[in-house]
């Protein structure tokens, strides 16, 4: 094969593959990406209520929960063991995690994503944690999974004036 059909073959290709991963926009994307947002909201009831079974019910089979300061939870009872100890340790401090309302997200085919930030509130209104959280949902039955689902906090501000250390 010479260079010009090589080229010509390569560009065809690429453009066929940015084809097929390029994310879908319109009236049916944003209705998509609404109902990736709902999943959202149903996570943050179930899990201010103590509902683990609901939470559980949110993740794919073959999911992989990455929250901080932990291993990962890879797979449904994996997930259902990190939340069984979680939810009730926050439920006994009085934390409630609350999304930020205009959170971003996007379709494409049957996979779609979710991003934000997220305060953690104790009993008395204070932010105990502040972060920000990603999501990747896989549509399955015509209900939206999470596959990937992780978050981690902004850590405590640094003081000011200190710049961080080079490497």
């Amino acid at each position: 094969m010479n260079k010009n059909a090589y080229a010509a073959l390569s560009v065809g290709f690429s453009l066929a593959l940015a084809g097929s991963v390029t994310p879908s926009f319109g009236a049916d994307a944003a209705k998509e990406v609404a109902a990736i947002h709902a999943v959202d909201d149903v996570f943050v009831k179930a899990y201010n209520s103590g509902d683990v079974e609901t939470v559980v019910g949110l993740y794919d089979e073959h999911a992989l929960l990455q929250a901080p300061g932990t291993p990962g939870a890879d797979g449904k009872a994996a997930i259902r063991t990190y939340f069984a100890a979680d939810m009730p340790a926050a439920a006994k401090e009085g934390a409630k995690f609350v999304l930020d309302p205009y959170p971003q997200g996007g379709v494409s085919g049957n996979l779609g994503w979710s991003s934000g930030t997220f305060v953690v509130k104790g009993k008395d209104g204070k932010i105990l944690e502040k972060g920000k959280y990603l999501s990747v949902s896989k549509k399955v039955g015509g209900k939206w999974l999470y596959l990937r689902d992780m978050w981690n906090d902004d850590g405590a501000p640094s003081p000011a004036g200190a710049t961080p250390a080079r490497q």
